[in-house]
């Protein structure tokens, strides 16, 4: 392997690292799971809103927001639940 390669290879390697270990933990997945089956079923009981909701944001399955979560960083799990409270607010009025 080149000395090109071999630096290329270790850079790379650098910048993955961080996105693994920053991906959330299942204790905080739970939470999120949680509160993302809260938020659909709110959404849902208001027709208004249900028309909007549509794809895996707005699952009902504990399983699909929990095993999204601990693949991701933090950051994005926290952007998706404010996603849908924007949503929620916004087609409940306020």
């Amino acid at each position: 392997m080149s000395r090109i390669s071999a630096t290329m290879l270790a850079l790379a390697l650098m910048c993955l690292a961080p996105l693994a270990a920053s991906a959330a933990d299942p204790g905080f997945c739970r939470d999120y799971a949680n509160a993302a089956l809260y938020q659909s079923r709110l959404g849902y009981s208001v027709p208004y809103c249900a028309q909007g909701m549509r794809g895996a944001r707005w699952s009902q399955d504990f399983g699909t927001h929990f095993n999204w979560c601990l693949g991701v960083p933090y950051g994005a799990a926290q952007n998706e639940r404010e996603i849908r409270r924007q949503y929620l607010v916004s087609c409940r009025g306020g």
